[in-house]
């Protein structure tokens, strides 16, 4: 089975779908051969480690991520493919593969999260945009897609509530990372490295976007309350800043005797990053919104403890599991996840961190998970 996946960008910076776009090529059934068309220039770092020909057809456009190419180039190649897994919405290469593909491929659009209602009361002068776009193309693109693939059922039934227009035909589908590798010395010293502040202390470790979604400030102002109780402890806050908020963050810090104690490293990736989860006590996420959440199972993967709100859509699995601490994503929530943890002894620290290798080994194992997504197409066969 030959699949084509259409991603906007592969670059690192740009999170979830290209992630996961590389890692259902790498851990694809035998059976399958991938092959990528990314609206990257090719001079993009990533395309270079890619295990599968990849077909970088350039933008003019960067935010929509629009390439004059790419419909031309899928109605060229269309034949040689099964099936077409589209990664995203919002953005051109969604309102390519419909325009270039109906009636002709099967395609699946993986939405990673893009349907979630927090978006419309967050920003709802931009939902109203979207409700053209959403009338004009992106209704159709979904409707016309063979299947439209949710990682989990909470994120598939939010879904609904964004747009009252909608019909699609949902598939669930279990997504992962892969299992992690004991990091060694050099990886410890590329982390220590990039933050040499935390050399031999101890840490707790947010690695996303900083990003309001994320819920950054609240981690910054919940911190500065747990120094009361436990002042050894240290925060890393590591990722990229696309929308240069770190400096408020730091002035937000600069307000409470916590600043010397959140580092900043930017992005983490590579050993590095192996590292970082390998050497922090727990994963803390207090994101507003998350479909997924691949870093917090990155960090089930390393047996670390996830601290992380309700919002994150496998909450109620980690909250089963006792893998780690579940409150709301508020500031009162926040607090209660680091007060929490400080409050576990030793030994419950360390039957989470044993639980949360099991949880990942028995939900999240993407060389086991990946299967899952091509099982659509296997379908799309029988009915055609």
């Amino acid at each position: 089975m030959r699949i084509l996946h259409i991603v906007g960008t592969m670059s690192a910076e740009s999170g979830g779908p290209a992630e996961v776009a590389r890692m259902l090529v790498e851990f694809a059934p035998p059976h399958v051969t991938s092959e990528i068309a990314t609206c990257d220039f090719p001079e993009e770092p990533a395309l270079a480690t890619l295990p599968c020909p990849v077909h970088a057809l350039g933008r003019t456009r960067p935010g929509f991520s629009y390439s004059a190419t790419l419909v031309p180039w899928l109605r060229a190649n269309r034949a040689r493919f099964d099936g077409v897994i589209v990664h995203g919405l919002w953005t051109y290469p969604s309102l390519a593969a419909w325009r270039a593909l109906r009636n002709h491929t099967p395609y699946v659009v993986f939405t990673h999260g893009m349907l979630d209602p927090w978006f419309k009361r967050a920003y709802p002068f931009k939902h109203l945009k979207k409700w053209l776009y959403w009338l004009a193309a992106q209704y159709w693109i979904l409707r016309s897609a063979h299947r439209v693939l949710f990682t989990t059922e909470t994120e598939r039934n939010l879904a609904r509530q964004s747009f009252w227009l909608s019909h699609w035909t949902p598939v669930v589908v279990p997504l992962g990372v892969e299992p992690a590798k004991p990091p060694t010395e050099a990886a410890h010293e590329a982390f220590y490295n990039l933050c040499p502040a935390v050399r031999n202390r101890r840490f707790l470790l947010f690695l996303g976007r900083i990003d309001p979604k994320k819920g950054c400030d609240l981690l910054v102002q919940a911190f500065a309350d747990l120094l009361f109780t436990d002042d050894d402890l240290h925060l890393v806050m590591a990722g990229p800043d696309p929308n240069r908020w770190t400096p408020k963050l730091k002035a937000l810090a600069e307000q409470n005797p916590v600043a010397d104690r959140i580092h900043w490293p930017g992005m983490v990736t590579g050993i590095a990053k192996a590292a970082a989860f390998d050497l922090c006590e727990a994963f803390i996420l207090p994101s507003h919104q998350e479909n997924f959440g691949l870093a917090v199972v990155e960090a089930l993967a390393a047996g670390r403890p996830v601290l992380i709100s309700d919002k994150v859509n496998i909450s109620p699995e980690i909250a089963a599991d006792k893998c780690g601490l579940v409150e709301s994503d508020t500031l009162e929530g926040t607090v209660s996840l680091l007060v929490g943890w400080d409050t576990l002894s030793p030994e419950q620290r360390a039957a989470m961190g044993q639980q949360a290798v099991r949880t990942f080994a028995t939900r999240y194992d993407m060389r086991t998970n990946a299967a899952a997504t091509f099982r659509v197409f296997d379908e799309a066969k029988e009915t055609r």
